[in-house]
């Protein structure tokens, strides 16, 4: 008699060279993912050899009933790390049958600016900073706190080990390897200030890959909580009071910026993001005013500040990047639920294409 955990890791591969291809979407949320499989007749490597295919956008909230077909159009593929073998993982956006965006399809308008020639030649280079909060199931509260109470306060929690300071590790842990096998570039994890709230890093990643890519590391992190009976969240402030909210600090690079003389133009593209700040911060993501509060290493939302090594500015450059006159700077204003088409290519434009 097979065990249910034998039938789920059957190996395809020894026995025919078909394999499973999960398309991978974005629903009418702008946060909930969507998915679903079918069979080709072997292994696939060129998201181009992958047809277009349909769902019903009226169940996602992205189509109305009476005209609810929405088309995929495959754009990244990502070796499947629950099935294995040749399997794979498809990120794709989501077009009206006469091929037009739907309005929740941030890809297309990000692969554009993307492609722009000015924006090519800079070589924009993205390391995205995703924290999130584990909650339990049932309740809703954070992972290791007691049900309806508090911890102690912040302090010992922020890369700590122990029982008592970290909780959840087992899935933080299963989501850094899956995500490696998966051919995401993940740079590093940590546990957070929040007890039961973790980071993940994305990157350094170019241009619009940057985007595919963290969008299937949350996909596969909402797989492995769901295997684990956990509740995923990215809300920016899950828990009111003196409690640290959850970013998507973006880290942020051009050509220029890494070569000699690089620091007047970093300077330069600050000073182009400030002039732009209302605009950035209505795109940051829903509820980023609870968690912008000029507290908990942040700015208030309504100024605009940067500094070296401030963690509580709007941009925070590095002691690294001060002294060797060039590399990269941090935007910490986007929130957890932040959407990275919207926010890598927000930034590019800004600081490459807007001419004030």
């Amino acid at each position: 008699m097979s065990l249910l955990s034998d039938l789920v890791n059957l190996n395809l591969s020894d026995c025919t060279e078909k394999i499973i291809a999960e398309y991978i979407w974005i629903g009418g949320s702008g946060m909930d993912m969507r998915s679903k499989a079918r069979t080709f007749p072997g292994p696939v490597n060129d998201p181009s050899k992958l047809p277009k295919w349909n769902y019903d956008g009226s169940s996602t909230n992205q189509a109305p009933g009476e005209d609810s077909e929405v088309i995929l159009y495959p754009q990244a593929i990502f070796k499947d790390p629950f099935r294995g073998g040749n399997n794979i993982l498809v990120i794709c956006d989501a077009y009206t049958p006469g091929g037009q965006p739907i309005p929740t399809n941030k890809r297309c308008a990000a692969a554009k600016i993307f492609s722009h020639p000015n924006v090519v030649v800079e070589v924009p280079w993205y390391g995205l900073e995703q924290e999130y909060t584990l909650l339990q199931k049932d309740v809703k509260w954070p992972l290791g706190w007691p049900v309806g109470g508090f911890p102690g306060p912040q302090g010992p929690y922020y890369c700590g080990a122990g029982a008592d300071k970290a909780f959840g590790r087992d899935i933080v842990d299963a989501h850094y390897k899956a995500c490696l096998y998966a051919g995401i570039n993940v740079s590093g994890i940590n546990g957070e200030v929040m007890p039961g709230q973790w980071e993940f890093q994305v990157g350094p990643s170019v241009g619009i890959s940057a985007a595919d890519e963290l969008w299937v590391a949350r996909y596969i992190l909402e797989r492995i909580t769901e295997i684990a009976g956990v509740v995923l969240s990215f809300d920016p402030k899950p828990i009111q009071g003196d409690w640290n909210g959850a970013g998507a600090h973006t880290n942020y690079s051009t050509k220029s910026m890494r070569s000699d003389g690089g620091y007047e133009i970093i300077k330069k593209a600050i000073e182009k993001l400030g002039l732009r700040h209302k605009e950035h911060i209505a795109a940051y993501g829903e509820g980023n005013e609870r968690r912008l509060t000029g507290h908990h290493e942040t700015a208030d939302i309504n100024t605009f500040k940067w500094g070296v090594a401030n963690r509580g500015a709007s941009i925070r450059v590095g002691r690294d990047t001060e002294k060797d006159g060039k590399g990269y700077f941090e935007d910490r204003r986007p929130a957890s639920n932040m959407d990275p088409y919207v926010v890598t290519s927000m930034i590019a434009e800004t600081t490459i294409l807007w001419k004030p």
